[in-house]
Order: structure tokens, then sequence, then C-alpha cells
């Protein structure tokens, strides 16, 4: 599974990516908002960090939810 990161704003209820990307038609994307009516953009940094975070998940390099909620009662 290929991925990339981009910003895009909404227009009249729709998803609309900025200007320079280029999506098949027929291509499923994730949107990741804070909640309604709350859009946020990524820096090129927090970008880059989610894209890295794609990438350990995808190569498996993740812990279990138990170790998580562990790691967070510490």
């Amino acid at each position: 599974m290929s991925m990339q990161v981009f910003s895009a704003r909404v227009q009249n209820g729709t998803i609309v990516p900025d200007e320079g990307i280029k999506l098949a038609e027929g291509s499923r994307v994730t949107v990741i908002a804070r909640e309604a009516g709350a859009p946020f953009q990524l820096g090129p940094q927090d970008e880059a960090e989610l894209v890295e975070a794609i990438a350990e998940a995808d190569r498996g390099d993740v812990i279990s939810a138990d170790e998580l909620f562990r790691r967070l009662s510490r």
C-alpha cells in the first residue's frame, strides 16, 4: 500500500486537495480532523513525522495496546 500525506480544504462540503496534488479517480483517502468544524493544518515537520509514523506501522514497528496503557500509566 502506498500513501501520501497532503493538505486539502473543504469547499462546498467537498474535500479539495491543495494545488499540485494529483489523485486518481476513485482513490480512497483517510481524513484526520480534530473535530467537526475545527480543521487544522500540519506544517512540513509535522507532516514528515506523520509519514514516518505511518512507515513504522507499515513495517510492524508497533507496540500492543496493553504495552501502550502500561507506558501511559507510568
